[in-house]
């Protein structure tokens, strides 16, 4: 049946769908002291106002990376990501909603994850075979906030217009990733003085999964 749906809703994962314990910051830190070391960002960086992704960013723009660097800051990544992943558990809701939501619409993951522990994560979860496909960071050229995965997407669907697709997530760079492709950004659970901060401006804010279906 999903071949005759001509919309998509693109989902976000972690904290999202997924309740997970990821320590982001933790994640910053790892790869903020790689950069550090090898002189390829400056010592007052705020980690605060950057994503573990555009930390990353600041470092393959800097002429002293070299792709030892990169394939080291992956590996810290991934470490955090698996450890942060083990037990994760559905959000409230999530199976219910997606039950929903699957025979009216295309359903994609993006996530920044590697590809092998969202697909371990949703598999787990039971949740894996709503989607048409799960995104992550190895079909991207780089990491939400970046537009770069949901074009990915988009391009599954050329002949679809832009209007046909929604982006659901709780952060900031989900819907910067959104806004910036062209498509709208529906925030679950999301700071919303951050986004603002950030320049996001969500068409709708839902604080439970259940209210989804309320703008569907």
């Amino acid at each position: 049946m999903s071949h005759l749906l001509e919309k998509g809703i693109i989902f976000d994962m972690d904290n999202t769908l997924l309740k997970s314990n990821i320590n982001f910051a933790e994640m910053k830190r790892a790869i903020y002291q790689l950069l550090l070391m090898h002189g390829c960002c400056v010592p007052e960086l705020d980690l605060q106002n950057h994503t573990a992704s555009q930390l990353i960013e600041i470092g393959r723009q800097s002429s002293l990376m070299t792709q030892e660097l990169e394939d080291e800051m992956w590996s810290a990544v991934t470490a955090v990501e698996k450890d942060g992943m083990h037990g994760a558990v559905l959000e409230e809701q999530a199976r219910e909603v997606l039950d929903e939501l699957r025979d009216r619409y295309q359903l994609y993951i993006l996530t920044n994850n590697a590809y092998a522990a969202a697909q371990e994560a949703l598999v787990e979860t039971g949740i894996s075979d709503y989607f048409t496909e799960i995104v992550a960071r190895e079909q991207m050229t780089q990491l939400k906030p970046s537009p770069s995965g949901v074009h990915y997407i988009l391009r599954q669907q050329p002949q679809w217009p832009l209007e046909a697709w929604v982006m659901i997530g709780d952060s900031w760079i989900d819907g910067k990733a959104a806004q910036d492709a062209g498509i709208r950004f529906l925030s679950y659970q999301g700071k919303l003085g951050e986004m603002e901060q950030r320049g996001v401006k969500p068409v709708a804010t839902v604080k439970s999964l259940r209210e989804l279906l309320n703008h569907f």
